[in-house]
């Protein structure tokens, strides 16, 4: 601000120019106030009820008078039709009052008109409204609305608070309407004919039943998921769309007309107990997307505290010891607490590339936008219609198809995680069963190849195990170096799997001892022909490269079930026929304990 003071052209003091921007500002927001209030203004005239006019908006000739002692009756407020003013917002709402309001409206029925109407109030969570229609000072009609009434005794069974009218044309008529509340006190009231009150009817309820039929699809698809993943962030979610579908059906009045009609506890403590359920899952469900890594965190703890808050809130509330009003205000800065306590980790997420964040940032910013136009259509900031009463129901469920968002990246995190702890498993199975310079069996996987291979094995299947070791080995491997060395082992292990049978498993046991399973054989002389073809198979030197190196072999077998039925019983068995043939000379082929020997002639 000093550099551009100091680099104005003018030498002009800046304070009478602020003064007068100031002053001007000053008389804007005056002229604005005068044009509100003006706009505010209600009319006296009556509302003519023509039948061109399907609908009709009864708020902007409504005028009010409070009844802060609940008690003011039909005939006292007649004697005070002077103290009637003004209702002070234009939306329809008058926020939430501990008192009683009585609303008054002149009518007048054009000669044309049927004098049919219908009177709705389109907010269901109204405790006690009293209709009055009065001609010339007297009652015609009384009828008493409101959530609290007995569902069976409406006048029409429907969603809203609603009624039918008659009137004779031509005639002026007084409309009083007495209303208390302990929610908020919004009242979109309309007359209506037949037609426009049905079709209001029929959309109100194909659209409440496209968002409840979303709901319970997501519900029960992270039911599902919980049962099969038992991954808490399912149930966490299942509970946060449970409370937010019960407020909804509350809140509109579907679960009135179809779910609890007859049950006026349930009434009353719906709105309180959904939200506090809602208020919960988003506890949990938000702690656990942004802390599921990290069990003993202080966030955790924090938020699973909040968790537990709402558990003994809905409890004393059932129990009536907290009041519907004292739990609104409750919910109303508790309900924040979760996103507010959740916001830093998600940003973190963001930063890091997670969508986890970034959809829970996004979910809540349109919570916040959404909760903002309801608050101000409860304190008449906003005006009363379709899209403002429905702003908070709308804005809940893009939220719900977003932490399904977090829910699918949370499943697929699981899948991921699956797929490298059986990498992980097979890798250390690999390790703990198999060579890491051949990739063949060690000693362990042989055991287990064995012991399986055993069972299958009878007089007329015979399995032959051939424990061979090569004769010239370390001299070659002292002559080329260790490199040299485990490139011939390589070579080993290509030259006995091109001589066996794919069924059969060739094991190096470890140094350059090797041995074959073979298993489906006939006849011990098939395990013999089978034993002198690898012996054959060495008398060929092994190109390395450049180098060519000559290795011959030396193999003692055994044979199941006619020399031993178990495992280590063979592997002795072989062993020691092997040693003996290395005793006799090497590069032979021995069974038992010298039965048969071949020499290399």
């Amino acid at each position: 601000m000093r550099a551009l003071l100091h680099h104005t052209p003018t030498h002009t003091h800046p304070l009478p120019a602020l003064r007068s921007w100031w002053r001007a500002a000053a008389c804007l927001v005056l002229l604005l106030g005068l044009l509100a209030g003006a706009g505010k203004a209600h009319s006296t005239q009556p509302l003519v009820l023509h039948d061109s006019a399907a609908s009709i908006e009864v708020w902007p000739a409504v005028r009010m008078l409070s009844d802060p002692t609940l008690k003011l009756g039909l005939e006292e407020v007649q004697a005070r039709a002077d103290d009637f003013v003004p209702p002070p917002s234009r939306g329809a709402t008058l926020g939430v009052r501990s008192d009683a309001i009585w609303l008054r409206a002149p009518l007048a029925v054009h000669l044309t008109s049927d004098g049919r109407w219908t009177l709705d109030i389109n907010h269901p969570d109204l405790n006690r409204v009293d209709i009055y229609v009065l001609s010339a000072g007297h009652v015609t009609r009384h009828v008493v609305l409101g959530s609290l009434q007995p569902y069976s005794q409406r006048p029409l069974q429907s969603r809203s608070h609603a009624v039918a009218l008659e009137f004779l044309p031509g005639q002026t008529y007084e409309l009083l309407m007495r209303v208390e509340t302990r929610a908020a006190m919004i009242l979109p009231i309309t007359l209506n004919k037949s037609s426009a009150m049905l079709a209001t009817a029929v959309d109100e309820q194909m659209l409440q039943g496209v968002l409840t039929g979303l709901a319970l699809c997501l519900l029960i698809y992270s039911l599902a998921q919980w049962t099969s993943l038992r991954e808490p962030l399912f149930i966490f979610y299942a509970m946060l769309i449970t409370g937010s579908l019960m407020f909804s059906l509350h809140l509109f009045g579907i679960g009135r007309q179809y779910l609890w009609s007859n049950s006026l506890w349930f009434t009353e403590h719906a709105a309180g107990l959904s939200a506090l359920l809602a208020t919960c899952g988003s506890f949990l469900f938000i702690s656990q997307a942004l802390a599921g890594d990290r069990p003993k965190s202080r966030f955790l703890r924090a938020m699973r505290c909040g968790a537990v808050l709402c558990v003994v809130l809905g409890i004393a509330y059932s129990l009536d010891v907290l009041s519907t009003r004292a739990i609104a205000a409750i919910v109303s800065i508790l309900g924040l607490v979760p996103a507010l306590m959740g916001i830093p980790g998600a940003v973190r997420k963001a930063l890091a590339g997670d969508g986890v964040g970034t959809s829970l940032l996004a979910a809540w910013l349109i919570y916040f936008v959404t909760t903002a136009v309801m608050i101000g259509v409860i304190n008449g900031w906003v005006p009363v219609n379709f899209w403002t009463l429905h702003s908070f129901q709308f804005g809940a469920t893009i939220d719900m198809l977003l932490f399904m968002r977090v829910l699918g990246l949370r499943t697929h995190a699981l899948h991921l995680e699956a797929l490298h702890a059986n990498r992980e498993r097979d890798a250390m199975h690999s390790l703990a069963h198999t060579d890491p310079l051949t990739g063949l069996p060690n000693r362990r996987g042989l055991n287990m190849a064995l012991a399986a291979a055993l069972q299958r094995s009878g007089p007329d299947d015979l399995l032959a195990v051939y424990m061979m070791d090569l004769d010239g080995f370390k001299p070659v491997n002292d002559q080329h170096g260790h490199d040299v060395g485990d490139e011939l082992l390589v070579a080993v292990t290509r030259r006995l799997q091109g001589h066996v049978r794919q069924s059969d498993v060739v094991a190096r046991l470890g140094g350059d001892e090797f041995v074959v399973m073979a298993g489906h054989l006939g006849s011990a002389q098939q395990a013999q022909e089978l034993g002198l073809k690898l012996l054959d198979a060495f008398r060929l030197p092994f190109s390395l490269g450049s180098i060519q190196v000559h290795v011959g072999l030396t193999v003692g077998y055994a044979i199941a079930p006619d020399d031993s039925s178990d495992a280590a019983g063979l592997l002795k068995l072989a062993d020691a026929a092997m040693y003996n043939g290395k005793q006799s000379g090497k590069f032979c082929l021995r069974r038992n304990t010298g039965d048969l020997a071949l020499s290399s002639a």
